[in-house]
This record gives C-alpha cells, sequence and structure tokens, in this order.
C-alpha cells in the first residue's frame, strides 16, 4: 500500500532511541522528509547516520535541542519553520509512589510530556490548515486510561493527550487536517529496557523471566503477553499519518496489545 508520504516534511520529537525512532524509520521508508531530534548532538548524529544507512535515499535531518521547555521549542521552530506531520513522541516516565512524587516532578512532566506537544501543534498547525493537509499525532499510552498505580504523574500526562488531541481536532473538522492519539503499549524502548535489566538484576532473574512476571502481575489483562516492538508502534502511527488515514480523526487510536479492559 502507497501511504502517500512522498515528499511530506516530518517532525518527529524524542527519536534518537526506542518508538521514535522506530517511527522516524517507517516514515523515512515511505518517502517522507524526516527531521528527528534529541536533547545532545551525540545521539542526534548517532540516530541520523542509523537512518541514512537503512534507507539510502531518505532525506534526513537532526536538531539537538530540549524540546520540554518553551525556549527549546522556540529555536527547534525557527530551525524548522513548517511540517506536514507532527509526531509528539517526547515523553518521560518514572516510578515512584503517590506519596513520593513532589511537586517538581509533578511540573516537569507536564512540562515534558504535555507542553512540549501542546507548544508545537500551536505552531505548526496554521501552515497544516494552510495547506489543508496535516497530521498531528500524540503518542499516548494504554496508562491514559488505567493509569498505573506506581506512576500516577506519568498517567496523568498520558491522559492529557488525549483530552488535547480530541479538543484541537475539534477545531480543525471539515479540513484536511487530523488530530489523533495512539494508545501505545508496554514497549521494548530503549528506557524499558534499562527498566527491565535493572529490575530483574534486583531480583535476580533474568530479563526474559522478568518480562514473562511483569505481564502476569502488572499488565494482567494484556493479549499480547509480551512487550510490543518499536516497529509494531511506528507501523501504526505511519498509517494513521498516511493519505489513506484521513478517516481517523479525534480518535485515541488503540495499538497497546489488548492491555485496555474495554471494548469502548
Amino acid at each position: 500500500m502507497n501511504l502517500g508520504l512522498h515528499g511530506k516534511l516530518a517532525v518527529v520529537t524524542g527519536s534518537t532511541a526506542g518508538i521514535g525512532l522506530g517511527i522516524a524509520s517507517a516514515l523515512a521508508a515511505e518517502g517522507a522528509h524526516v527531521v528527528i531530534n534529541g536533547r545532545t548532538e551525540s545521539r542526534v548524529n548517532r540516530a541520523v547516520e542509523e537512518l541514512r544507512s537503512r534507507h539510502k535515499s531518505a532525506q534526513i535531518r537532526g536538531i539537538a535541542g530540549d524540546l520540554g521547555t518553551a525556549e527549546g521549542v522556540a529555536a527547534f521552530v525557527r530551525e524548522v519553520p513548517q511540517a506536514d506531520i507532527l509526531i509528539n513522541n517526547l515523553g518521560i516516565f518514572a516510578v515512584k509512589a503517590f506519596p513520593d512524587i513532589p511537586d517538581s516532578d509533578w511540573l516537569r512532566f507536564f512540562e515534558v510530556n504535555v507542553m512540549s506537544g501542546v507548544r508545537l501543534t500551536r505552531h505548526y498547525l496554521s501552515g497544516m490548515l494552510q495547506k489543508n493537509w496535516g497530521r498531528v499525532i500524540f503518542i499516548s499510552s494504554e496508562s491514559a486510561q488505567q493509569i498505573p498505580k506506581e506512576m500516577i504523574h506519568y498517567g496523568m500526562t498520558k491522559t492529557a493527550q488525549l483530552a488535547i488531541a480530541r479538543g484541537v481536532a475539534q477545531t480543525v473538522a471539515g479540513t484536511g487536517v487530523t488530530v489523533n492519539s495512539i494508545l501505545v503499549g508496554p514497549t521494548a524502548s530503549e528506557g524499558v529496557e534499562t527498566f527491565v535489566a535493572d529490575f530483574a538484576k534486583q531480583q535476580g532473574i533474568s530479563a526474559q523471566e522478568f518480562e514473562k512476571q511483569f505481564f502476569v502481575n502488572v499488565r494482567p489483562t494484556s493479549l499480547l503477553k509480551r512487550f510490543e516492538t518499536p516497529e509494531e508502534v511506528a507501523a501504526v502511527v505511519a498509517f494513521v499519518a498516511s493519505a489513506q488515514g484521513a478517516v481517523i480523526n479525534g480518535a485515541a487510536v488503540r495499538a497497546e496489545g489488548g492491555v485496555v479492559n474495554s471494548i469502548l
């Protein structure tokens, strides 16, 4: 299937590894011109080289900067003033009991996970509307609907993304612009792999055994019963971003391996 993305300019935030890098690769494979982002030059350069090695003819650009701040977003959009596709993937997570989460963590998580996407969407949306074509996608999580008790502050930001995506979609009704969120399940991204390795080591078991126990004890409703891969998530995102995905708008698309125990 031709997704109709050839020549489209796609911005993918937080894309030097994991889900973001997977999405950037999937869009590049469809002929999109991709701008990736990370906080350090070294990681950005390494990711650009990796993508160029996978996709020889692709146009890949990397811009280092902290999009978790207003200043970082302002600097980024000066470098990339317009985009056809915006993937708001930047996000942080941490396991912490509710009584131990200070105000500073609540504010930092909201600033990085939510406001980065708000600021970038606010900037790029007008250009998309002028061209009457655009895609804005927030990479959310099953944690938006089933708030994890071990990281409530993270879940809060993921729920906020659903609300923002639906609300913004309503403001562009009847146009060629769509705004959606993707509910991703537990995924073998860079951060999760580190998390798994650390906890497996603490318990004196293998990473494979920890994964098995995780889906028995922590995410028992999962139908997939394993971690998703970044490439599996990226395939869903690429379709929602595509010309063929025009009828998907204002939606919270479930790609979470059946963790959400609801048909609605």
